[in-house]
């Protein structure tokens, strides 16, 4: 006989969880990584994570490596639980809606797009001595273009009376440090909310499909 405080309150986690497995899947090799750079001697940190940077250096030499690699990494481990907090509230409803394929398309080609575009200004800025060509090997890693793009797509997912708000406010946040003197990370976020925002035929063919099944 099953004991009535047994395995029945895990399931609604079980059930999150494989809700949305590419999102929870991402959060679990981040925390992996994370434990790595927080256990790891001075300096091997910074070797990691120059070395899983999508910088123009490990670009030109490795660009499959650094596109994938920089999306499992975050420069300061204490922020891992912001991020997993950030994970649920944009990523998860994301990959619900949509599927983990579709939603895996839209944060692979957001994450792929701002880093290359951004990446690119950097290279012309170094070329007409804008920035010091240290640029080069600045540490560029991180999931915040994927988290952007998610927000952008989450638009079409609320309902009417808070779309708008939402959208404002989003587009606010994204767009207020990049016409204030942005930095080349700003440009980024920016480009990926963009490609967010440009995938509503996505989220309205997934509507449509719903709609079919009820």
């Amino acid at each position: 006989m099953r004991s009535p405080t047994g395995p029945e309150p895990s399931r609604p986690i079980r059930s999150w969880i494989r809700s949305s497995p590419g999102t929870h899947l991402w959060l679990l090799v981040i925390a992996v990584t994370s434990l790595v750079v927080a256990i790891a001697p001075d300096r091997i940190d910074q070797l990691l994570l120059h070395r899983n940077s999508s910088n123009l250096h490990q670009l030109v030499r490795y660009p499959v490596r650094a596109l994938i690699g920089s999306a499992f990494w975050i420069e300061t481990p204490a922020s891992l639980a912001l991020y997993a907090v950030l994970f649920e509230l944009f990523h998860a409803p994301v990959e619900r809606r949509l599927g983990t394929a579709r939603w895996l398309a839209i944060v692979a080609t957001a994450h792929v797009v701002a880093t290359l575009i951004s990446q690119r200004l950097v290279l012309a800025a170094i070329e007409h001595h804008r920035v010091p060509r240290s640029m080069v090997h600045v540490v560029d890693i991180g999931v915040s273009y994927g988290l952007a793009a998610s927000a952008g797509v989450l638009t079409y997912r609320l309902p009417h009376p808070w779309r708008w708000p939402y959208l404002i406010g989003v587009v606010a946040f994204f767009g207020v440090p990049l016409v204030t003197g942005g930095t080349f990370t700003d440009l980024g976020h920016a480009i990926a909310l963009s490609v967010g925002l440009l995938a509503w035929p996505l989220m309205r063919t997934a509507d449509s499909r719903a709609r079919c099944f009820t």
